[in-house]
């Protein structure tokens, strides 16, 4: 039975790894607040030695994880490559999907359905800096609050 822990740490390392250096626009949308914090944590990512450190630093955590399985004997080393080689192959397999159905149009096709817009599906994944604009929802929501129990 291969290690699903090492497929899961394996398919998120390679997902992101990919994600950073092949689809992530490194510039906040236009809307996005200027807040000190989310600013300088949204642009730490913008370099791209900054998303490889992120990247290594992640293939380095998820091999950790997979070499835990067989140090803690709960996988033989065979089990753990399995697992290991089952996350790669379905990161790799739905990064290169994905791309294709959103280099076609497909993605935001499929956004147009009735039931996606209905279910609130939307694709913030090249549009929106997404730290940026969840701190700036947050921060909007804090002050009303506060501006509410003063009045």
């Amino acid at each position: 039975m291969p290690s699903s822990h090492s497929q899961f740490v394996s398919y998120f390392a390679i997902s992101l790894t990919l994600f950073l250096l092949f689809r992530h626009q490194p510039h906040p949308h236009p809307s996005a607040t200027s807040t000190t914090s989310s600013t300088a944590t949204s642009s730490s990512l913008r370099s791209l030695p900054s998303r490889l450190l992120l990247s290594a630093t992640t293939i380095f955590t998820a091999s950790l994880v997979a070499l835990s399985r067989i140090y803690l004997m709960y996988h033989t080393p065979k089990q753990v490559l399995v697992g290991v080689a089952a996350g790669v192959i379905y990161a790799t397999i739905w990064f290169a999907l994905t791309s294709i159905l959103r280099q076609n149009g497909w993605i935001d096709w499929g956004l147009e359905f009735g039931l996606a817009k209905w279910l609130r599906i939307r694709d913030l994944v090249l549009y929106e800096d997404l730290w940026d604009a969840g701190w700036g929802r947050f921060d909007e929501r804090r002050r009303f609050v506060k501006q509410k129990k003063r009045s």
